[in-house]
């Protein structure tokens, strides 16, 4: 197959593989902050970001490690953040919930569901008053849609015409809670429209047809089409809400919900598109990479006493 399934494979493996370690460190206490594991959700943000300019730029949610990883943030510098190590991409204040790499896009998520979200529109708006053919994409999960910050900002970037696209990770679930047992009508791209922007739904989490659509979407964009845009990415977490486990017999779902995932896995997908020694080569690079990263977390030191005075407000 051709460069590009290369490259998508590269990233989707990447990201697995950089999860799995995380999720085998985890019990050593080495892992100063809660994770929020992308393991199985790969396919939206390396399927967007695989479609958008290296200078065009991406907010996300604490549930951030693909995005981070598919536009481009640094690997040592993610898995120190994570280690709590002055050598984080945060200066190890941060943790998994705020990874950030300006230089690569990536501005970061946040902890508290729906704030990067208007976020992303003022950085839009931005954009526009600059006259740039750069563009935002903002992205969220189906909880945040029910927040007023959503409707506010997704009305006000219709208004404005901004050259943004909001991507809403539906993996049904707010936590525990089925997006049946919170929304009167969980037709998301229904409810958006009224706010008179396009909005599709895009199923079964195939990373292609994202790219595809995305690709279309900023090209549109770029060539002075009037934003925003909106897409409903259907995917499914296999990993519990938060932490390194599963949680199939917690009682809000089971395996059998999961199963069709687990098998339509895009990871596998791609990687059985491409030639196997390509695949095997990718592999071994990347699991070097991912040693290298861990191997620098370890050594990195932590920050000084006098890191709680900086960067801060007041």
């Amino acid at each position: 197959m051709s460069e590009f399934h290369e490259n998508i494979y590269r990233s989707l493996y990447r990201i697995r593989r950089i999860e799995e370690e995380v999720v085998r460190v985890y019990p050593t206490d080495k892992v100063k902050s809660p994770v929020h594991l992308s393991i199985g959700q790969e396919a939206v943000s390396v399927g967007v970001c695989a479609a958008l300019r290296a200078d065009d730029i991406v907010f996300g949610t604490y549930r951030n490690h693909a995005l981070y990883l598919a536009k481009g943030g640094d690997t040592k510098k993610m898995i120190a953040e994570l280690y709590g190590k002055a050598t984080g991409c945060a200066k190890g204040k941060g943790g998994s919930m705020h990874l950030v790499d300006v230089a690569a896009g990536a501005m970061g998520g946040s902890a508290v569901v729906g704030t990067t979200i208007p976020q992303a529109v003022g950085f839009a708006f931005a954009l526009k008053l600059q006259r740039s053919n750069r563009i935002v994409v903002s992205f969220f999960g189906d909880g945040a849609v029910e927040e007023g910050a959503f409707h506010e900002s997704v009305n006000f970037a219709a208004l404005k015409k901004l050259p943004i696209i909001f991507v809403c990770e539906n993996n049904f679930y707010a936590i525990h809670s089925r997006q049946e047992a919170r929304q009167s009508t969980p037709d998301i791209c229904k409810f958006v429209r009224a706010y008179g922007l396009p909005a599709e739904r895009i199923e079964n989490n195939d990373v292609l047809a994202i790219h595809d659509r995305i690709t279309k979407a900023a090209a549109d964009l770029r060539a002075g089409a009037d934003g925003p845009r909106f897409f409903e990415c259907v995917t499914y977490r296999w990993k519990e809400h938060v932490g390194p486990a599963d949680d199939y017999q917690a009682g809000y779902r089971s395996y059998e919900e999961a199963r069709p995932w687990v098998e339509g896995d895009q990871v596998r997908r791609i990687g059985q598109m491409i030639a196997p020694d390509a695949r095997g080569r990718i592999e071994k690079e990347v699991e070097t990479e991912i040693a290298d990263a861990f191997a620098f977390a370890e050594a990195s030191p932590f920050p000084e006493p006098g890191e709680l005075y900086t960067d801060v407000f007041a």
